[in-house]
């Protein structure tokens, strides 16, 4: 279907402008009257997808939990969609609800109509969508999927916040080295040539750090940017670079452990949730490794569907990959001879969850006091290498 570009007037006058699928323009103008806006102007344009940024969480929490609400009311999804997109601020998501909306109005249904749009919807997501429109759970899934996407973007806001210090007193830190090499020690280093003094070793060693950043700096800052925006392209664009950069984060000494359980909370929380909408494991496994997020557990996640496929139970076929725990096997065992699957999952999530906050809270712990006496040690070193000949040039004048 084509898309025109449009301008139109709200219902308080207001002027919005945006892009909408449609026909021709006397559909478009149609359909823009059924969610509150007169059309004054539109053209058709080329087709293309809209950027490639995801919407934030909290966006996508508003719009299930909006979205929930009026549908458990009785509000029809097609008024329901019309009122979102008269209420939402930001103009992206706006522009997204629109087309959705209009999508339905055509004949879709809300999973198809938010398929088309993969850059803010993932594969999760829009499968749950549709098990919902199936069973006719669809306001019980949503208020599921906002409830699991407030978890996880209030994980990351406390993942992000405990990084914070770390991140701004390292970034202090070089900045000061690098003030005091490029800028303070040189002029330091002609006092001392001037007065001929044999320097100590510590004092020979800053000498030669301050002379090689000031020669070699900038080659070395190029060179850094370079193999960083080389490394990104490489793992963006090659998959055996993935695949190796993806296992290299696993096995890392304090931060593999960590993702690791990041991981895990995240396939066991996506599994139940399709789990629960009667999404049949086999498919629920396909669709977690889609969007997984590292292409290691992604590869496991398909081999142990192609496990289930070939006859096993779920846990056997889990068991089966090194990348996950006996605790996770053994919960999934006992979930699946119980007949609880949903609670076994819901258990895992909230241990690893658990596990993961512990684990943040122990490297900040041990972080900060670790930066402390690093900036510490050099500070002294750089101030003994400094002053330790200057007082001794004082101590030789005479009295």
């Amino acid at each position: 279907m084509p898309r025109h570009r449009y301008r139109a007037a709200r219902a308080d006058g207001r002027l919005q402008r945006g892009k909408m699928d449609a026909l021709n323009l006397a559909e478009l103008e149609a359909r823009l009257a059924r969610i509150g806006l007169v059309l004054i102007n539109g053209e058709p344009v080329r087709a293309r997808r809209l950027p490639g940024r995801r919407i934030p969480r909290r966006d996508l929490v508003s719009l299930c939990f909006h979205l929930e609400h009026l549908l458990a009311a009785g509000v029809p999804i097609l008024e329901g969609l019309a009122d979102l997109h008269a209420s939402t601020a930001e103009p992206r998501l706006r522009e997204i609800v629109g087309t959705v909306a209009a999508g339905v109005e055509g004949g879709q249904t809300l999973s198809a109509a938010c398929a088309a749009h993969p850059e803010a919807f993932d594969a999760v997501f829009i499968c749950l969508l549709r098990a919902g429109e199936q069973a006719g759970r669809l306001p019980q899934v949503l208020r599921d999927l906002a409830a699991s996407l407030e978890q996880a973007d209030a994980l990351a806001a406390y993942t992000r916040r405990i990084a914070i210090y770390p991140a701004f007193v390292g970034t202090l830190l070089l900045a000061a080295v690098g003030v005091a090499l490029v800028f303070v020690i040189p002029e330091v280093a002609r006092l001392f040539q001037s007065i001929g003094q044999t320097l100590p070793l510590q004092t020979r060693m800053l000498l030669a750090l301050s002379a090689f950043v000031g020669e070699y700096g900038a080659l070395l800052v190029f060179a850094a940017l370079a193999t960083v925006i080389g490394l990104r392209a490489a793992i963006a664009h090659a998959p055996s670079a993935r695949a190796r950069y993806d296992a290299a984060l696993l096995r890392l000494p304090v931060c593999g452990p960590l993702l690791s359980k990041l991981l895990l909370a995240r396939v066991c929380k996506l599994l139940g949730l399709m789990y629960e909408a009667g999404i049949p494991i086999i498919d629920a496994l396909h669709t977690a490794a889609d969007t997984a997020g590292n292409t290691v557990v992604r590869r496991s996640l398909r081999e142990a569907g192609e496990r289930i496929d070939s006859g096993h139970d779920l846990s056997s076929a889990i068991a089966a990959a090194a990348l996950f725990p006996p605790l996770l096997v053994r919960m999934l065992h006992v979930g699946e001879h119980s007949g609880a699957l949903d609670v076994a999952l819901g258990h895992l999530v909230r241990y690893y969850e658990r596990e993961v906050q512990d684990s943040i809270q122990r490297m900040q712990a041990a972080i900060e006091p670790l930066l402390t006496v690093v900036l510490g040690g050099l500070m002294l070193w750089i101030m003994s290498a400094v002053l330790g000949p200057i007082y001794d040039i004082l101590g030789r004048l005479p009295l």
